[in-house]
This record gives C-alpha cells, structure tokens and sequence, in this order.
C-alpha cells in the first residue's frame, strides 16, 4: 500500500533542515515532496527529521550457538529501535559461516526472524581458527557481504594475504579485528594509568596496530579492499592515515564508545566497562575524532556484543568483552557532539548512513527516488535517561545507563513497513 509521510524535515547538503514529504510504495521511495496521493495511508511526521535508515556494517546477533546472549529477533528488533535498517552481522557464531552449509542455515534464521535487513559475514578461516582458508568465492555465492574473522585477529600473515588475493579477485572487502595475540598479555583493559591503579592486567596499544600496519602492506600487495575494525587508537589512526596517503584501499570505523569515553571514566572493576579493543588514554580518544572529521576514518560502527548479566556480574577479569549499541548510538553521540557544535547533524548522520553503505557498495543510507524506503524519524527535542532494563535487546551490558540524552527515533521504517513505533 502507498504511504505517504507528511510533515516532515529533512537534512539538505547545507546541514538545514527544510520542510517536505516523502511517498513510499511497494518497498521503495517514489516521490519526494509533491501531493498527497488519494487513497494512501498518511503518517505524520509532525514536524521531525526524517532521515536514511542507518548502516551497520559491525554487529553481532549471537544466533545460531549463543541465543542465550541474544537472537536475530531480539537483536534485529533492538537495531530497529535504534534507527538501524541495515546491519552486517559478525561470524563468530556456533556453527561459524565458513561454508556454504552453515551460511545457508544463517540466511534461513535470517529469513524467519529479522526484522530489518541483516547481511551474514563468511568467516576467513575455517571456525575462525587462523589457519585453514575458507572458500571465499562460494560464501560470495550464497550472500557473504564481506570476509571477516572478526572476535579474534588473524595471526599468521600468509593466511591473511592469500584470502586478501581471493578476496581482490572477487571485489570483496577484507574486514580485520586487529589484534597480535602475542601482545595481549591476559590483559582485560588498557594499558594506560586506570588499569594500574585498578591492579588489573592491561593491553597495550601496539597489539591493535601493528596488526593494522602488517595488513595495510598486505593489502597494498594483493590489491585488495581492506576496513579495519573499531580503530582505538592514535597509532592505529596513524598507520591507516599513511596507508591512505599511499593509495591503499583502506576504510576504518569508530565505535561511539571510543568516541565517547577513556580509560579515567571506568569507576572500578565493572565489566560492563569491558569492551575489546578497550577504552583507550584521553589522546587516543583525541585523534579517533580529529580522524573522522579528516576522512581518515570513514564510518561510525556500534560493534553491538549483548552479553547476560550473569556473565557480566563478576569483574572484568572474569567476564567476557563486549558491550550493546544499537538502542543508545544515535542519541549519544547527537547529545554529545551534534549538541555542542563538534559535528553538524550532516556529518553524523553521513557517518551512520551513507558512508558505510559506500564502503560495501550497498545501495542503502539515501533517500532518494528509488531508493529502498527505510527511513526514521527522529525526535531531535525528545530528551530522556537511559534504561538499560528498558533495552529491546537481551543484552543489558551498557556504561551509558542513567545517561541522558537527546534526539531518538521514535519510528523506524523497512522496506515500507513500520517495524518499531514509540510507544507514547
């Protein structure tokens, strides 16, 4: 059925917000101001920005082998009341997509429960484990968006050049969790001054990027297309700056948490301040803004990773990393950045839609004539406290609860079907 949204804003390449309407039917955009057409059902915008569904090109829906933590339903429903319509979801389930078997069982839970649009990873190696190759071209086959061993680094570097070279063949992206396992040295957080007057084990800021650098160079000799993962720190940023300047075909994504905290804000030994790669020292939360707003790094990445209370309660050393975003992304980083003048509504809102969508050549993050109909509406004045016992998600594992913040979507729409509405 033809809906058409009326009273509405949207973001203009100026950064102003004009007044329109938009017309959606059969799934896609059809028109963008002009008339109501008869008979189409109406929904009023009541003066809110409507902006592109957002993109995430890191999450982690836990299903099939971890449902437990959280599942496609529950995760895709948490990605729609965060404002997400696309999300490319991590391979580190059990069984892990390294074949085509296993890639089809996901495409079908997929299928059967998620709400929005969520793209399985294939896996780089056989159950993530780093050694033996998968078969990238037959996971491309059967719906791979891109290649990842994501959760764990690839350790041995002919591993990772040789799915590089498959991967160039194909024109597929090779997405890398950086991290040298011989450098992590049991730590549970930063190595820095926090983790010390904690007394607990830190990793140190070279297990990320020398990884970074190794594979920048691969990637320049196999000439393929390479985005790191939740970039954390100023090394990391430098090393993909220079691989950039180079010419090599790297992309890179920050994570809000990175943006938004460093290793002084962890009040104690609470794991729900758990994440990997860590909170990071003041100058690397410093260089991860001024390399988005220089183009160094592209995108903006929850890294969504529900874990259960229980697995979270007893202390960082014990527990394991990962903390929820997709309910809390938008709205903090609008508070925080957008608010206060750092970035224009524009730039967020490029970083959570089109940006990523380009880095994977996916045809989403638009509003355009067309163009697939997913779209929020946002509510720029709506302020409130977070709720972590509120969350759609299973996972409650957030350093963000009792913050309050601004700008929340209060209507998410996939494919022209409503698939979250606030309930007033």
């Amino acid at each position: 059925m033809t809906k058409h949204i009326k009273n509405i804003k949207l973001l203009n390449e100026q950064s102003e917000l004009i007044n329109s309407s938009v017309t959606i039917d059969n799934g896609k955009i059809i028109a963008i101001g002009g008339k109501q057409p008869e008979g189409a059902e109406i929904i009023d915008g009541n003066g809110n920005l409507l902006a592109p569904g957002f993109v995430d090109l890191h999450v982690h829906l836990r299903e099939p082998g971890f449902e437990h933590k959280e599942t496609i339903a529950t995760g895709s429903a948490s990605a729609a009341k965060g404002g997400f319509t696309t999300i490319c979801a991590m391979p580190n389930t059990k069984p892990v997509p390294d074949s085509v078997e296993n890639l089809q069982l996901i495409n079908g839970l997929i299928k059967e429960s998620a709400v929005v649009r969520v793209l399985p990873y294939g896996s780089l190696t056989v159950a993530q484990s780093g050694d033996e190759r998968t078969n990238l071209a037959n996971l491309k086959a059967h719906g791979a968006v891109a290649f990842s061993d994501d959760g764990v680094g690839v350790q041995l570097a002919a591993t990772m050049f040789e799915q590089m070279k498959d991967a160039a063949k194909l024109d597929m992206v090779v997405v890398a969790h950086c991290e040298d396992n011989s450098l992590i040295y049991d730590g549970v957080m930063h190595e820095g001054k926090r983790n010390k007057e904690l007394g607990l084990p830190g990793i140190p800021s070279v297990c990320e990027s020398v990884q970074i650098a190794r594979d920048v160079l691969l990637a320049e000799a196999a000439g393929a297309r390479y985005h790191v993962c939740h970039v954390s720190t100023k090394e990391s940023v430098r090393a993909v700056r220079d691989a950039k300047a180079a010419g090599i075909r790297v992309t890179a994504e920050v994570c809000p948490h990175h943006l938004l905290l460093e290793e002084m804000d962890i009040p104690g030994d609470d794991a729900n301040w758990k994440m990997n790669p860590p909170l990071r020292a003041l100058e690397d939360k410093d260089s991860l803004h001024a390399a988005l707003l220089d183009g160094t790094i592209d995108c903006i990445s929850t890294d969504h990773a529900p874990h259960t209370v229980e697995e979270k309660c007893c202390g960082m050393v014990g527990a394991p990393f990962g903390i929820v975003g997709f309910e809390t992304a938008f709205p903090l980083l609008y508070t925080q950045f957008v608010e206060t003048g750092k970035w224009t509504l524009k730039q967020l809102i490029d970083w959570m839609t089109v940006k990523p969508a380009q880095i994977f050549n996916l045809p989403y993050g638009k509003i355009e004539v067309g163009a697939s109909a997913d779209l929020i509406i946002i509510d720029l004045n709506k302020e409130q406290t977070i709720h972590a016992e509120e969350f759609v998600s299973k996972g409650r594992n957030t350093p963000f609860n009792g913050w309050a913040a601004k700008g929340w979507p209060i209507m998410t729409i996939f494919e022209g079907n409503i698939v979250y509405k606030e309930e007033k």
